[in-house]
């Protein structure tokens, strides 16, 4: 119709929605590339902080997955279970729970260090535009939190 604007409340319209179909679309693709490694889109999550970062205090952890502490603690015991990691308490403050890559967990780096680029050859898009579309969200994540 001539004049006529968007209904504001159509399914396509809506940010969360795209946001919605374009994670779930996007972790499917990892699946394949993780499952040989034995680990979830989430536990890769926590492996890319710590490969980044190790010897991280699960609130620092916490903080850099924008997670909360209760989420997290079920990815590290699975993490932990698989050898992948460490859970000690810190010796200068016992309140606080230090984690660590074991020598496994180091090593797994090396297999994972491929899957960036099979990412990007799977979507089909050029590097500049993802890394437009992450610089993008990175923007929305900093406006909603």
């Amino acid at each position: 119709m001539a004049g006529s604007t968007k209904d504001p409340l159509h399914l396509d319209e809506q940010v969360c929605y795209a946001l919605a179909v374009a994670s779930r679309s996007v972790i499917a693709l990892y699946r394949p590339l993780l499952d040989p490694m034995g680990i979830t889109h989430p536990q890769y999550l926590v492996m890319l902080a710590l490969w980044e970062s190790d010897g991280r205090s699960v609130g620092e952890l916490a903080a850099a997955l924008h997670l909360e502490p209760a989420t997290l603690s079920p990815l590290l015991k699975r993490l932990e279970a698989l050898g992948l990691l460490a859970r000690r308490r810190r010796e200068t403050d016992e309140r606080i729970v230090e984690i660590t890559l074991t020598d496994k967990g180091r090593d797994l780096r090396d297999d994972a260090v491929t899957i960036p680029s099979k990412i990007v050859e799977r979507l089909g898009l050029p590097v500049e535009r993802l890394t437009d579309l992450r610089d993008v969200l990175h923007e929305v994540i900093r406006a909603a939190v």
